[in-house]
């Protein structure tokens, strides 16, 4: 039923525990992210040795090195279906040159993604107006921006640009009005659901490490948001990620 499509299955204490988990609960596919070249090789692994798991290689803005180039090297080994997680994060960085040194590399993965029709996983916080306008400024790049957590300004204009929108723990949490606004307004067809385990954990989960499992419990508070019955909510999510990740299918 379930799709996890962003979790990081390598920074898990017993990811093979927590895949058996999630499979219990009726999450049988998920979506491990890369980060960094010097993790990719143990992220790739779970896409080439476990059945319903996919990969993506990216260097994510917290650890950009200016050259992403090394992305390219490993978008042809099995289960990769997707370039990032990239984007930019602003939050804690106010040097300009550092956030120059996002934008390179960013626009770098974009550029790829589009060359090579896959989709770009984008990471987005306190960045809105550079992150729109690299994305706009890569001619025929597709992807998602994970984790929302910005304005329905923001969300707006990405859904424009024919990116699809996902949604973490994050929208149970006391504090996550501004991702409630954007999930009620989304599209069903552009929505996405995740954990970023081990991170985020949902309610009721909240203060134990995330994993794919969870993902059930942020679609059972989706659900009740918008009215909807979980199954369906399920379905369309599992839909539209196999839509924009169209080789994992």
């Amino acid at each position: 039923m379930y799709v996890d499509s962003h979790c990081h299955l390598n920074y898990l204490e017993d990811p093979a525990q927590a895949l058996a988990r999630a499979r219990e609960r009726g999450v049988h596919e998920c979506l491990c992210i890369g980060v960094e070249q010097d993790c990719i090789e143990d992220v790739l692994a779970f896409a080439e040795r476990q059945k319903g798991v996919w990969a993506s290689v990216g260097e994510h803005p917290g650890s950009c090195s200016g050259d992403a180039s090394w992305v390219q090297d490993y978008l042809h080994r099995d289960g990769v279906v997707a370039v990032g997680e990239m984007g930019l994060d602003y939050h804690y960085v106010e040097q300009e040159d550092q956030r120059a040194l996002q934008r390179h590399t960013f626009s770098q993965q974009l550029a790829l993604a589009a060359a090579q029709d896959l989709p770009a996983i984008v990471h987005t916080r306190s960045a809105e107006t550079d992150t729109l306008a690299l994305i706009e400024d890569c001619a025929g790049v597709r992807g998602v921006l994970h984790c929302f957590t910005e304005s329905w300004a923001m969300a707006e204009k990405a859904l424009a640009m024919g990116f699809y929108i996902s949604i973490s723990g994050i929208v149970t949490f006391k504090n996550g009005d501004n991702v409630r606004e954007v999930a009620r307004r989304l599209p069903l067809d552009r929505l996405l659901i995740e954990t970023d385990a081990p991170w985020l954990a949902p309610i009721p989960n909240r203060g134990k490490k995330n994993e794919p499992a969870f993902v059930v419990d942020t679609a059972e508070y989706l659900a009740g948001m918008l009215e909807l019955d979980v199954t369906a909510l399920a379905e369309i999510t599992r839909e539209n990620f196999f839509r924009l990740f169209s080789r994992a299918g």
